[in-house]
């Protein structure tokens, strides 16, 4: 049996309705689900009866969707059973977003969870190899692409993000603390700064942990980039660089 354990955004409805079966829905307390009722809330405090009362519901598969914030430990809320996992969930929020979710998944995985990524659960929302436009990229296009594509792999061993915009091979904007939705803003705000066209690209870093955090592109994303005045979206292929 599967939960879903649910972050922010459209997101975690999207899979839990083309699931066959309901699985069981959870969350962090601070960051409930925008669209769906938890069957169980959780603190990062309360992780280890958390894991528990996974296990009596018999839970054996964790799917990880849906986008929140680190929350903050209150000392006073930790439990029995969540003591000796203090040391990990520490040093999961002293990490970079990657190396953060690496715990996240060794600590699911010790307690004895499958962790699937949604391309797992469902593959039928990657999105298909090719060109997916009705306009096809042009020669600048393909170019920006490349160069977005560099700037990620330099990124990857800062463990920073997952996203760039690139127009006439000119860097604008890097995806940072904030996530994609702030770095398009910031190109928002000073649209006339830059030159008009280019392209938003997103691609896993070099070595991520692909189940948990896989770069996604959702309508507002598309709203921001037209709003940006970029030209379009390229999106690496769930396959081009590994799984």
């Amino acid at each position: 049996m599967l939960a879903l354990i649910c972050g922010k955004g459209e997101f975690p409805k999207i899979i839990a309705q083309n699931c066959t079966m309901m699985p069981l829905i959870a969350s962090l307390a601070q960051f409930p689900p925008d669209e769906l009722i938890p069957d169980i809330c959780f603190r990062l405090e309360t992780l280890g009866s958390f894991l528990e009362l996974l296990k009596q519901h018999r839970i054996t598969q964790v799917c990880f969707a849906g986008a929140i914030k680190r929350p903050s430990i209150d000392p006073t809320l930790i439990d029995s059973a969540t003591r000796p996992l203090v040391a990990r969930i520490t040093a999961a929020l002293a990490q970079g977003d990657d190396g953060a979710l690496k715990i996240v998944i060794e600590i699911f995985e010790h307690a004895g969870f499958q962790v699937v990524g949604f391309g797992q659960v469902m593959p039928e929302l990657l999105p298909p190899l090719g060109i997916l436009s009705h306009r096809a990229p042009n020669r600048q296009d393909q170019d920006d692409a490349a160069r977005a594509a560099a700037v990620i792999v330099g990124m990857s061993p800062l463990d920073i993000g997952q996203a760039c915009a690139v127009a006439g091979s000119h860097v604008l904007a890097v995806e940072a603390y904030g996530g994609t939705e702030w770095m398009l803003q910031s190109l928002i705000a000073r649209r006339q700064a830059w030159p008009q066209g280019g392209i938003l690209f997103k691609a896993p870093k070099n070595g991520q942990e692909r189940r948990i955090d896989l770069p996604a592109i959702g309508p507002a994303t598309c709203r921001q980039v037209k709003k940006a005045g970029l030209d379009g979206i390229v999106i690496a292929s769930w396959w081009s660089r590994g799984t």
